[in-house]
């Protein structure tokens, strides 16, 4: 099946940025959409950014202007690159994958651990 990792999550002040990256390996013919959800305390896990094998992309209205979500498929990874960061977007992000395992009919929905993204003075 598909195992997803991310990585860059860190601390930063608000108006900053951050980089998160996201690495696909495992078993599947391919991969159709990948993607960034984030759920902070309390809170229902939300849409940040998705992008097709395609290249169309989509974004959740709270990150539209600041975040830019990128991919390349022959690694099959995705990144986000965050700008302009407020409190608000503190939370744990998480890669998503929609992807085709060998040997079972159909895409399926994977997730991966999260990264913790903080915003703070």
């Amino acid at each position: 099946q598909v195992k997803l990792v991310e990585s860059g999550g860190g601390l930063v002040q608000p108006g900053g940025s951050l980089r998160l990256s996201c690495a696909a390996s495992g078993r599947f013919f391919r991969i159709s959409v990948m993607g960034w959800y984030r759920q902070a305390p309390g809170k229902q896990r939300e849409l940040v950014a998705t992008i097709t094998s395609g290249g169309s992309t989509g974004y959740g209205d709270s990150v539209k202007g600041r975040f830019t979500i990128s991919g390349d498929n022959a690694k099959n990874t995705v990144d986000l690159q965050m700008s302009s960061l407020k409190p608000e977007d503190t939370a744990v992000y998480y890669c998503n994958a929609v992807a085709s395992p060998r040997a079972v009919l159909g895409s399926f929905n994977y997730w991966g651990p999260g990264t913790q993204v903080t915003v703070s003075s």
